[in-house]
């Protein structure tokens, strides 16, 4: 079987770790066609659509995709950075990598968190969590309000606790949890610790505040929990949480939490085991996914060949795990421990002075010797 594999480099560093991901698949020698798309901040200024339809369309017809970074900017920047010709015509920026979750529903953003023996930055060595994200609901489910509308301060104006607001100027983000997503998010969580005989899985969340999100979300967890019997479950609040995966990460195997919480604590979880350089995600839905480096575009890096390609080549190692290619995301993970034991290749940020492409080339050798 040939894959058709979606490659979407985007804006600054993350063509370069796209290129030194290529490195790899090359020396992988995955049956596959890749298909370059076009997305990011780009075709935001000249076009109005960071991710324009014909992006989509081309993500359509392939089996899962690979993503560099892009840039983003806040509202105003990104309406001066238009194309004069595109000013005044009511186009608004919105984040593609957020609209792709939304759009192909991938609601579970799965982040590994691994501390590779020999790693200068780990926080400690024995550190292995997974962190799943819901990825579609939450406070980034995109609906928001400002300045609200007439009608929907009427029908909050009666709540007691937002009696103090009415009138004022000020802006509404809802924050959505459905059974349905809290469902599937903690489900695919656990059969993720059951698949790789894990023994535990904490659900962090904040119920003693948030007592109708947090609390649907952990009564859903309570539920599936009893289908699971050999695995522990835990329940936390968000900032105890943060404060123990500092103190005691070696204790985590994996974590689960709605999507702003989540984007929190795993970028927390991979700054005790590298940073960024190290930290890779998969957005993953029933019927497509796309693999990505949790870093951003990094403007003041781009062109220099100097940021840390491993996240974008353990997104790698995922992306064939997900396409069912368990010997070879076996075979990459060993390279890649290989190389960060050996400690002769190292980027600037493990302190070392190799290129992005140095790197990705190292991984590759090792990958043929693995």
């Amino acid at each position: 079987m040939t894959y058709r594999i979606a490659v979407l480099p985007g804006d600054g560093v993350g063509k370069e770790v796209i290129e030194a991901a290529m490195i790899v698949l090359n020396e992988i020698a995955l049956d596959a066609e890749y298909l370059y798309g076009d997305i990011g901040w780009e075709f935001w200024r000249r076009e109005g659509n960071p991710l324009p339809d014909r992006t989509v369309e081309l993500l359509k017809q392939t089996d899962c995709a690979l993503f560099g970074a892009i840039t983003s900017k806040p509202k105003d920047e990104a309406q001066k950075e238009l194309a004069p010709e595109l000013q005044g015509k009511g186009l608004e920026y919105y984040s593609p990598i957020v609209k792709l979750r939304q759009m192909f529903d991938l609601y579970a953003n799965v982040r590994p968190a691994k501390a590779y023996p020999g790693n200068p930055l780990n926080y400690k060595d024995n550190i292995n969590i997974t962190v799943f994200r819901e990825n579609t609901e939450g406070l980034y489910s995109g609906v928001e309000y400002y300045p609200v509308p007439d009608e929907i301060e009427e029908v909050l104006k009666n709540h007691p606790r937002y009696k103090k607001f009415v009138g004022m100027d000020k802006a509404i983000s809802l924050r959505i949890i459905s059974r349905k997503g809290a469902e599937r998010i903690i489900r695919a969580a656990f059969e993720f610790a059951r698949e790789n005989n894990l023994k535990n899985v904490t659900v962090a969340e904040k119920p003693n505040v948030l007592r109708e999100t947090s609390g649907l979300f952990v009564k859903v967890a309570r539920e599936i929990h009893k289908e699971y019997p050999e695995i522990e479950m835990w329940e936390t609040n968000i900032d105890a949480q943060a404060m123990w995966l500092v103190k005691n990460p070696e204790k985590y195997d994996v974590i689960v939490t709605s999507n702003l919480f989540g984007d929190v604590l795993s970028d927390l979880a991979s700054q005790l085991v590298g940073g960024l350089g190290f930290a890779a995600a998969g957005n993953i839905g029933d019927n497509y996914a796309v693999f990505e480096p949790v870093h951003g575009s990094a403007p003041k890096y781009a062109g220099q060949y100097k940021v840390n390609p491993i996240a974008t080549i353990r997104a790698v190692r995922m992306m064939l795990d997900y396409l069912g290619e368990k010997k070879k995301a076996a075979r990459l993970e060993r390279a890649i421990e290989m190389v960060v034991a050996e400690g002769k290749v190292r980027t600037y940020d493990m302190g070392g002075n190799a290129s992005t492409l140095d790197m990705a080339r190292e991984i590759a050798k090792k990958y043929a010797e693995a």
